[in-house]
């Protein structure tokens, strides 16, 4: 049996990835869950943060469980890129490269890792192996980087077009909002 190697790595890569996944969309293994989730995302100007946390936790679980399992590993690989290419440029950019520091070197390893595993292929013992197809090499490589960047300028995109909730609004211009003005104003919930 050859491709010992292969398989570790994607039994490893998308192990992790559908923790992640699972922490953001059922709360297991200590997650936030959905609502925690789309709180945090929200925070980060993710907007509407439930809809980017359920496409997260999502991408990373299916993406996940796909690398693992080695099926279309150029797509589940573009999924999961495009999460971290997200997470990078909304947490982790402002601190630097080193993990230690809350920096990206983590998500960048992942992200190398993945490519690499796209260049080489899933290996005999996966899905796409066992039924003689192969999407591997450099153009497949350049494909699922090249997707994984539009998704995660897509999730930017959209994040943008959403308008901040009215308090947040507010204290960004200094104004206030009155009930006069605009109605009750309610703080936002982790939900919306």
């Amino acid at each position: 049996m050859r491709h010992f190697g292969r398989l570790l790595l994607r039994l490893t890569i998308g192990g992790f990835f559908i923790g992640h996944g699972t922490q953001k969309l059922f709360g297991w293994f200590g997650g936030p869950g959905l609502s925690g989730t789309a709180a945090f995302f929200e925070q980060l100007g993710m907007r509407p943060g439930r809809r980017h946390a359920l496409a997260a936790g999502v991408a990373e679980t299916a993406g996940g469980a796909a690398v693992a399992a080695g099926l279309a590993t150029p797509l589940a690989a573009s999924a999961l890129i495009a999460v971290m290419l997200t997470a990078i440029k909304r947490v982790h950019w402002p601190k630097g490269p080193w993990a230690a520091n809350g920096g990206y070197e983590y998500n960048a390893v992942l992200i190398a890792a993945l490519l690499a595993l796209v260049e080489a292929g899933p290996g005999d013992l996966s899905i796409d192996g066992s039924r003689g197809r192969r999407m591997s090499g450099p153009g497949w490589m350049l494909l699922a980087l090249t997707l994984g960047a539009a998704g995660a300028v897509g999730a930017h995109v959209a994040a943008q077009s959403t308008p901040a909730p009215l308090e947040a609004q507010a204290a960004t211009t200094g104004a206030a909002a009155t009930s006069d003005q605009a109605g009750p104003v309610s703080a936002p919930t982790a939900t919306a």
